[in-house]
């Protein structure tokens, strides 16, 4: 994963325009955008439903966008073959789901993608530090999954910063990504934690000016 900025945008589609989607795709990878998010669904593990690989596969052959596929499902690893084969590039899941984590990296790695660990804000950074040797990136909710436009949760901050100090330790090319609530005013604060890879959707294709707003967040 070779990515042209320290830090990365991450567009979350959860906020685009269904309708219009490689439009709005187009769109994002023209103002700059150095991955797409792509939030996964199942109305189990989050209250929630959105989408599964078959659109997965249409965003695959309507761009060439690094895909960024964040499972909030509740087995993960019974899906993982799937995504990998629709084409996504990484895959993240949450350590509060029902399958067994060490297990599903190795899935994930097999399939030959990125792996990457999900915690929710009541999860304790602590969590992952076992798998950060063996993993891509670790992705920080800011929000409590599952909806989009809710409000930045600032005390997810030290958990961020507890996340990068002990990366620095163990795997220092980890990426931290944050989702929730990022705005330039929030970007920042993140960044300053030891964030690297910023999750956006509302912000980003609510926007008047995409590429403005892909750069005032970086």
């Amino acid at each position: 994963m070779n990515f042209k900025n320290d830090i990365k945008i991450s567009p979350s589609i959860l906020s685009a325009d269904y309708a219009s989607l490689k439009t709005d795709i187009e769109k994002v990878k023209n103002g700059g955008a150095d991955m797409l998010h792509v939030d996964v669904m199942d109305g189990h593990f989050v209250p929630n439903i959105s989408i599964g690989p078959p659109v997965v596969k249409s965003i695959r052959k309507a761009t060439d966008m690094f895909l960024d596929c964040h499972l909030m499902i509740s087995n993960p690893y019974d899906y993982i073959d799937a995504f990998a084969k629709s084409g996504a590039d990484l895959i993240a899941f949450h350590v509060e789901s029902n399958s067994d984590v060490k297990e599903t990296i190795e899935k994930i790695k097999k399939a030959g993608i990125a792996p990457a660990l999900v915690i929710k804000p009541a999860t304790e950074a602590e969590a992952v530090f076992p798998y950060l040797k063996d993993i891509a990136m670790v992705l920080v909710m800011t929000v409590e999954p599952g909806f989009g436009g809710q409000s930045f949760m600032t005390d997810m901050l030290s958990k961020i910063t507890a996340i990068r100090e002990k990366a620095n330790e163990i795997n220092p090319n980890l990426m931290i990504q944050v989702d929730g609530g990022i705005v330039p005013e929030t970007a920042k604060l993140c960044v300053e934690a030891g964030a690297d890879v910023l999750v956006s959707g509302s912000y980003i294709f609510g926007a008047t000016d995409i590429k403005k707003a892909i750069d005032s967040l970086r």
